[in-house]
């Protein structure tokens, strides 16, 4: 997806017009406009590719177009979430910096096939060289005539725009980044009814993932097929993941599904300066840790990491070494959470504060052996409960940090400093 992909790279515009057109860009676009696919022959293939979500839920992207209902009266949207806020997640920002036009194109694609005539990409408030070189690539493909009304003379029309969020991680929900679109608080909102029948401003609505749009045209040009074969049953194609801690090399690196994960802590140059490995979250600060055992023994697809007893989540791998003190770790991330609910439901607004003061509590000496249970019960209590899954983001982490390093917290709180650096 970056610009490592490309066989006639402009070294110095790699995110071009010029580029991604020599390396085959909007091939697959133009041949929908001349009705070479049908909306259902693109949604079969999708379906065959095995493409799934890449924003975290990983719900298969055929079967979510299929919901749209294309054939209704009225206005319908697509939008793209690039509001990349989770912890450890880089990737789509990289797509949008140096291969902006495949995002352009797929939603284009997404937007044929779900007879939607206008999209609008979301992205991240504080992602501005993104939002300029996707600005800048908008231009270029409207200047070149592959958007806006009746291209190429043909009866097909479909405007992108471009929304810049103001750095709300619980935005990178897809109905609460409706509502920030629409501009009003960004909140998530009940469901039933979804956004393909209730979405942006009362219209079905598809949402999708950068990665997820960007994926489609090379899908298209190469066969769901080809695409499923890249991957491992039930995770088709390669994923891009994001691979940041304490490693050599921290980097985005685009592999097949199914890559264990021992070959991609390699790419990542492995454990720096020459210390062990110690846990690793494999999707996201918001799925379960994993051991180094665990995450040793996992491969890098949906069914292997939920093995191994965490999620794939958005595909960023976030790699502890030894010195890592699980205590701080885990406040760190408490507070993330406190700090970015949006205060809606009770159990995260209120569950999430307790959550972060009882950790702080502990990593200050003061806590006692009973605010372990008291964490369990806090997150319990939160879990399932919450209109979005922020409040299980929160909680998910708090489960499993004590799961796995119960011994470490025990020791904080009976001594009042870190077991690591106690031994260190």
């Amino acid at each position: 997806m970056n610009e490592v992909c490309f066989k006639n790279l402009n070294e110095k515009e790699p995110w071009s017009l010029a580029t991604y057109e020599a390396n085959g860009g909007y091939s697959v676009w133009k041949r929908v406009i001349k009705g070479e696919f049908t909306p259902e022959e693109i949604i079969d293939e999708l379906k065959v590719s095995g493409l799934r979500g890449r924003g975290g839920a990983g719900f298969p992207t055929g079967l979510k177009w299929s919901f749209m209902p294309r054939n209704d009266d009225g206005q319908k949207y697509v939008v793209c979430n690039s509001d990349e806020g989770e912890p450890g997640t880089c990737k789509d920002r990289d797509i949008l910096r140096f291969n902006p036009h495949s995002v352009i194109e797929g939603m284009a694609i997404g937007g044929y096939v779900m007879n939607a005539s206008v999209g609008y990409n979301y992205i991240r408030g504080e992602f501005m060289e993104p939002f300029y070189r996707f600005e800048g690539a908008l231009k270029e493909a409207y200047k070149a005539g592959l958007l806006g009304e009746n291209i190429f003379d043909s009866a097909v029309s479909f405007d992108l725009h471009t929304h810049l969020g103001a750095g709300a991680y619980i935005c990178g929900e897809e109905t609460a980044l409706i509502e920030s679109i629409e501009g009003k608080k960004g909140q998530p909102r009940f469901k039933p009814p979804f956004p393909a029948n209730v979405g942006l401003f009362g219209k079905p609505t598809t949402v999708n993932n950068t990665e997820s749009f960007a994926s489609v045209p090379e899908i298209l040009s190469k066969g769901g097929k080809w695409f499923a074969d890249l991957g491992v049953e039930n995770s088709g194609g390669c994923k891009l993941f994001s691979v940041s801690g304490h490693v050599n090399n921290p980097s985005n690196f685009e592999v097949p599904m199914g890559t264990p994960f021992k070959d991609l802590l390699k790419m990542a140059g492995g454990i720096r300066k020459g210390k062990k490995l110690k846990a690793v979250i494999p999707g996201g600060s918001s799925t379960p840790v994993l051991t180094a055992e665990e995450a040793m023994s996992m491969n890098m697809d949906y069914d292997s990491i939920e093995k191994a007893g965490s999620m794939l989540g958005a595909g960023s791998v976030i790699i502890m070494d030894d010195s890592t003190c699980m205590v701080e770790a885990l406040t760190r991330l408490a507070h993330f959470y406190y700090d970015e609910s949006c205060g809606q439901c009770t159990p995260c607004r209120e569950g999430t504060g307790w959550l972060y003061r009882v950790l702080k509590r502990i990593l200050d000496g003061n806590g006692k052996i009973d605010d372990l249970d008291l964490l369990q019960q806090v997150g319990s209590n939160i879990m399932g409960n919450t209109i979005c899954a922020l409040g299980d983001a929160a909680a998910m982490p708090v489960e499993s940090f004590l799961r796995n390093f119960y011994s470490e917290f025990e020791y904080y709180i009976k001594n009042g400093k870190s077991m690591v650096k106690d031994n260190v």
